[in-house]
């Protein structure tokens, strides 16, 4: 199932648990993972999610990383390719926004019968304060 079969269908994909995942969802998935592996696309991520309005415009988001223009450019394109972002110009800024159902799929997919994992005690206890 694809990106674009799961969002025209409305449908949400059912936890790993539930049925194992067909190969062209788990190319989609492995594309969203992929390219929030990365540290500064995680945060441009998160930074784009909790800007005020539910959009970034670039010029805000540089400003955050010790980064060059192009290398904050090439985060931000990976991050639309691989369906996590959209944007649009408005005169001669980009703005950004998550999409939300692709944060939807990923995060339905790590969801187990309980519900969501709670790290136990001794995983607590490995994160440093």
């Amino acid at each position: 199932m694809s990106k674009q079969e799961v969002s025209e269908s409305g449908a949400c994909c059912s936890p790993l648990v539930r049925e194992p995942l067909t190969e062209d969802w788990a190319g989609d998935l492995a594309r969203m993972f992929k390219a929030l592996g990365d540290p500064v696309r995680l945060r441009l991520l998160s930074l784009v999610a909790s800007h005020a309005g539910g959009e970034a415009c670039v010029c805000d988001i540089s400003e955050t990383f010790d980064l060059s223009q192009p290398t904050i450019s090439h985060h931000l394109k990976v991050l639309r390719s691989a369906g996590l972002l959209d944007c649009e110009r408005r005169g001669t800024w980009v703005y950004y926004w998550v999409i939300p159902s692709a944060l939807q799929q990923l995060s339905a997919v790590l969801l187990t019968e309980s519900g969501p994992v709670v790290p136990s005690a001794a995983c607590a206890a490995e994160v440093p304060a």
